[in-house]
C-alpha cells in the first residue's frame, strides 16, 4: 500500500468516525428534547430547577463549553445546541450563554486555522463546501465578504471561520466581526428553533 492509498484510508476512517459521532449526538440531541418535553422540563420552572440544582454554578459553565466544543467540532447543527440554550436556561440567560460559547469557540477555530492550516479544513468539511468558498481566499475584499456572511444567519459559519484561519486576517479584526456580528444571526437561530420546537410540540399534543 502506497502513501496516497494510506492517506485515503485515513480519510476514509476518519470520516467514518465523524458520522457515527455526528449521528449519536443528533439521536443523543432528540432524546434529550423528547425527556424534556414528556417531564414538561421546557415548561415548568420548578421541573427545571429540579434539572439544573445537580449542577448548581457549574450548569452555565457546562452549557458554554458545550457550545464552545461544538463550533470547533460541529458533530451537530448549531440551531440546535442554540435551542438548548434558550430551553434550559430561558431566552435571555440562554442568548448570553449561546453567544459566550460561540464566540471563544470561534475565536479558537481562527487559531486552530491559523497554525494548522487547510489540512484540518480538508478533515472536517467536504469537497464541495471548501470549492465553493475557497476562491474568496485570494481576493482582497475577503474582510468584507466574511463580514457580510457572519451577519448572513443561514451561512456555514463554523467553515468561514476556519476559513478566515488561513488568509493574512489579523486576529483583532476577525474578533471585532465575531462579537459585533453573531448577536444578530444567534438571537434568530435561538429563537427561531424556539418557535419551531413549540409549534411542533403544541401540533402533536393537540
Amino acid at each position: 500500500m502506497n502513501e496516497a492509498q494510506i492517506k485515503i484510508k485515513k480519510q476514509r476512517q476518519f470520516k467514518f468516525l465523524w458520522n457515527t459521532i455526528t449521528l449519536t449526538s443528533l439521536i443523543g440531541c432528540i432524546l434529550f428534547l423528547i425527556y424534556g418535553v414528556k417531564t414538561e422540563l421546557f415548561y415548568s420552572q420548578e421541573a427545571l430547577e429540579n434539572f439544573l440544582k445537580p449542577f448548581g454554578i457549574w450548569a452555565p459553565v457546562i452549557f458554554v463549553a458545550l457550545q464552545f466544543v461544538q463550533v470547533i467540532i460541529p458533530i451537530i447543527p448549531g440551531g440546535i445546541s442554540c435551542l438548548g440554550g434558550i430551553l434550559i436556561f430561558g431566552p435571555v440567560m440562554g442568548l448570553i450563554y449561546n453567544y459566550i460559547g460561540i464566540c471563544l469557540g470561534s475565536i479558537a477555530v481562527f487559531l486552530i486555522s491559523r497554525k494548522y492550516g487547510n489540512k484540518v479544513i480538508h478533515y472536517l468539511f467536504k469537497p464541495k463546501l471548501r470549492e465553493k468558498y475557497h476562491r474568496w481566499t485570494d481576493d482582497r475584499r475577503f474582510g468584507k465578504f466574511f463580514t457580510f456572511m457572519i451577519f448572513f444567519p443561514i451561512a456555514p459559519d463554523d467553515f468561514l471561520c476556519y476559513l478566515a484561519g488561513t488568509t493574512k486576517m489579523p486576529l483583532s479584526k476577525f474578533t471585532v466581526i465575531i462579537l459585533v456580528g453573531k448577536p444578530l444571526p444567534i438571537a434568530i437561530y435561538s429563537f427561531g428553533m424556539e418557535f419551531i420546537f413549540h409549534y411542533i410540540v403544541t401540533l402533536f399534543s393537540s
